[in-house]
């Protein structure tokens, strides 16, 4: 069966641009030219992936986006022209999957689409999670690398689950110190430095070279897949 892709963008050539991809990787394909427009079309469709630009002309993408996490959990790439950190840092915190700058890549696009597909399948299939010679088991607690197991804190090991629960997924320094250590620590970047150095000794082939997590500067770590 097709994915189903919604395009929830004003400018009739990027939207012809992305149904060209994406209907070249097999989705079936929705536009919308605007926020409202678009919200309705995730209603209706029930589309497998949004790619919503910021830049609407009636609603602000990060409105369209607050309303949509009202009542789906659809993953959503954030399409925008503005290179600015702190705007990204919005949008993932309003609960995108990830981000991507226009002029964008082909390569580039269809590798954040196959990473936010990757956050639809059913915990089953993610409950072992390989990459090399890295194995993560979430159900037995188990971490081994190279046949070996790998001794992590409590600490460090929640932080790794919360990165392979949600891998290609870039996850802001806020949400993860939320989800770590409480509401009341998200200021405590420090912390989480700490652990993410303690992690990638412990994990990353090289860890002066992390290819496992990597740094968003200004915006948080990318687990990749």
């Amino acid at each position: 069966m097709n994915h189903v892709a919604l395009i929830i963008d004003d400018e009739v050539q990027i939207r012809r641009l992305l149904r060209l991809v994406l209907e070249g990787e097999n989705y079936k394909v929705h536009e919308a030219e605007t926020g409202q427009q678009g919200l309705m079309e995730v209603a209706t469709r029930k589309p497998d992936l949004v790619l919503l630009d910021l830049g609407l002309p009636d609603l602000d993408g990060l409105q369209v986006l607050k309303r949509l996490r009202e009542w789906s959990e659809v993953p959503v790439i954030v399409l925008t022209v503005r290179d600015d950190v702190q705007e990204k840092v919005s949008a993932l915190d309003t609960g995108a999957d990830d981000y991507i700058t226009k002029p964008f890549s082909t390569p580039e696009l269809l590798a954040r689409l196959r990473a936010a597909q990757r956050k639809t399948r059913p915990p089953e299939e993610v409950s072992v999670f390989k990459n090399g010679d890295l194995i993560v088991d979430l159900t037995a607690h188990v971490v081994t690398r190279a046949g070996r197991e790998v001794k992590l804190s409590a600490t460090e090991y929640a932080l790794l689950r919360l990165f392979v629960k949600h891998p290609g997924r870039v996850l802001t320094h806020r949400h993860i110190l939320r989800e770590i250590w409480g509401p009341k620590s998200e200021e405590h970047r420090q912390y989480l430095r700490v652990y993410v150095t303690h992690l990638r000794q412990k994990i990353e082939a090289d860890p002066a070279k992390p290819s496992l997590i990597q740094t968003q500067p200004g915006i948080g770590y990318r687990f990749t897949g």
